[in-house]
């Protein structure tokens, strides 16, 4: 039996050697996780010892945290946009930075007029001046990649917002330089860009980079940062060496909703799962800096949340966010997108115990 992999779970038979089956199964089992044609390439074969990671360990550093608000909805169907403005009030007060038309907002389902209603009541809730991330997003699109880009970036700057660059299926096929060259033209207009490296298990359209796009991207001096969402801790690891290495300035906004702990080791955040109780995370952020050990329980709890609410099917992490923010009563449904994987009837039954684990009384 030859093995396979079945929606990113591998399928093992036992006709191969164990060593061979275990290459083979890590390899292939990576590749589909992270979204990368070769995931052997490059410098992804060099792996760190314990030593290495506990070395990394930064108590007392000061933490930049964005949360991914989530785009709530009535019991109709339609966007709730009095908790939207309600949830970005709430992300601010508890000192978050606020990022909109994220996955977690459903950039990729909403519409274009969607997107930019949400940028109006972003601002509108944060007031002139206050800085806030936005997504660009332009998968399925058809047009020159550039102008394109460039229509949605111009947008999001005009309402204050910083760009946070969405990939697209069309970078699959390109070699590191040809990504690289678009970067640095869709970004040389604004003071402010962010990257976006998303695996393929949250969206068939993300990509994992080779270090040599990474190198490049680190190179762009408008670009400020990325958000890495492979869910792969050495992989992000191996961002913070590149970081240290070629621009220290330079911010890795891990997407690991599995591995919150990784603000220990560099990287700051830029996490879905912060918009389910942005509050929390605010704190935690604070007890890390302070080196106040009741940092571990919080954190220990947060990321109880973060395993259940980002289990298989991963993208079905939004309609665990919309349960567990209709558990507190803070928006007036868990209903979804309507195009977004949904959890099971019991999903409301542990959030609870997500939220009674945090300290929360839900409400109803």
């Amino acid at each position: 039996m030859e093995l396979q992999i079945v929606d990113n779970f591998v399928l093992t038979g036992s006709n191969r050697g164990v060593s061979e089956r275990t290459e083979s199964v890590t390899s292939k089992f990576q590749a589909a996780l992270f979204g990368v044609a070769d995931y052997g390439a490059g410098n992804h074969q060099i792996f760190m010892k314990v030593a290495d990671y506990l070395e990394r360990k930064r108590p007392g550093r000061h933490v930049e945290g964005l949360a991914a608000c989530l785009l709530p909805f009535e019991d109709n169907g339609e966007i709730a946009g009095k908790a939207f403005r309600e949830a970005i009030e709430r992300t601010a007060e508890a000192g978050l930075g606020c990022a909109v038309n994220m996955d977690t907002g459903y950039a990729n389902y909403i519409s274009p007029s969607e997107r930019t209603e949400v940028l109006k009541w972003t601002i509108a809730t944060l007031g002139d001046g206050q800085d806030f991330a936005a997504g660009a997003f332009v998968e399925g699109r058809e047009g020159e990649l550039e102008e394109l880009y460039r229509r949605e970036m111009d947008e999001i700057a005009s309402h204050g917002g910083t760009p946070v660059i969405f990939q697209t299926t069309r970078f699959h096929d390109w070699e590191p330089q040809r990504i690289i060259d678009l970067y640095t033209s869709i970004c040389e207009p604004y003071p402010k860009v962010i990257a976006f490296e998303l695996g393929q298990v949250f969206a068939p359209f993300g990509m994992i980079y080779e270090e040599e796009t990474i190198r490049g991207l680190m190179e762009i001096p408008s670009l400020i940062g990325i958000k890495h969402s492979s869910l792969s801790r050495a992989e992000e690891m191996k961002r913070l060496a590149l970081r240290d290495e070629l621009r220290p300035e330079f911010r890795i906004y891990t997407g690991n909703d599995l591995g919150i702990d990784m603000i220990e080791y560099g990287s700051d955040y830029l996490l879905g799962l912060a918009a389910f109780c942005p509050e929390k995370f605010a704190e935690r952020d604070r007890l890390w800096e302070e080196e106040n050990s009741e940092y571990y329980e919080l954190a220990d709890a947060l990321q109880y949340l973060g395993n259940v609410g980002f289990r298989a099917p991963v993208p079905a992490y939004k309609h665990s966010c919309a349960v567990f923010q209709h558990l507190l009563g803070r928006i007036p449904s868990s209903e979804p997108h309507p195009s977004c994987p949904r959890r099971p009837d019991w999903e409301a039954e542990i959030m609870r115990d997500c939220a009674l684990r945090l300290g929360y009384e839900h409400k109803g």
